[in-house]
């Protein structure tokens, strides 16, 4: 079984635009490897030798005065790239995020390519809109319509926002295999590869009921129905 890693990654920033000048200041990543949460996690806050947006500010509290003697992305480029190569980036509203990524890549040189150099991405945003058409479609909404916790989170922020969306997007492609993953059914190998547990050879045999005579019969209806096309 080949190791499956995904990033989920979130990004707190200066503005709404790198067009106009706006840069990142925080980038949080969780990893997980065949949907298992790791702990390999990564968290950045950056000086961008600009100001804050007042409206920006109020969304994630991040002041000017704490970033002042934090590392600038130029600074950090190389040990991002290496944590993010070869993975599948999972992000909400991913053209925002890649596009500040990118605009990131090139001022800190020609050479650093852009997010796609490295990996594929997935918009939990486009995928929640498939899934829930017409609705609100936002974290904070999502968290609720899948139950996961966020009870916790006054104001946007890259990590945590990154590990709401992970257990987010586990329940929304089929959490319960997530959580199979993680009972005692299974075994890892040293290279973190999960497969299933073989049962105890004393282990008590399953016992087969065999089906009634009205069970049979009804599922020979139904199996009829839907060989005709009218189940």
């Amino acid at each position: 079984m080949q190791n499956h890693r995904q990033i989920v990654l979130d990004t707190e920033t200066t503005g709404l635009e790198p067009s106009q000048g706006h840069r990142i200041i925080e980038i949080g990543c969780v990893e997980m490897i065949n949907r298992r949460l790791t702990g390999n996690n990564y968290h950045q806050y950056l000086q961008p030798d600009r100001e804050i947006d007042e409206g920006a500010q109020a969304v994630h509290g991040i002041s000017n005065e704490f970033l002042a003697d934090k590392p600038r992305f130029a600074d950090v480029v190389k040990d991002f790239i290496e944590y993010i190569d070869g993975a599948e980036l999972i992000i909400h509203n991913a053209p925002f995020d890649v596009g500040f990524l990118n605009h990131e890549f090139r001022l800190a040189g020609k050479e650093y390519g852009q997010v796609d150099t490295y990996c594929s991405v997935i918009d939990t945003l486009v995928m929640a809109r498939k899934m829930r058409p017409g609705k609100k479609n936002n974290l904070d909404v999502l968290c609720k319509e899948y139950e996961v916790n966020n009870a916790h989170r006054d104001l946007h922020g890259a990590l945590l926002d990154s590990e709401l969306l992970a257990e987010v997007y586990l329940r929304m492609t089929g959490g319960q295999s997530a959580l199979l993953l993680d009972s005692e059914e299974t075994v890892t190998d040293s290279n973190g590869v999960v497969s299933a547990k073989k049962l105890s050879a004393d282990r008590k045999p399953i016992k087969i009921i065999p089906p009634t005579a009205e069970e049979l019969e009804a599922h020979r209806a139904m199996t009829g129905k839907m060989e005709n096309g009218s189940w």
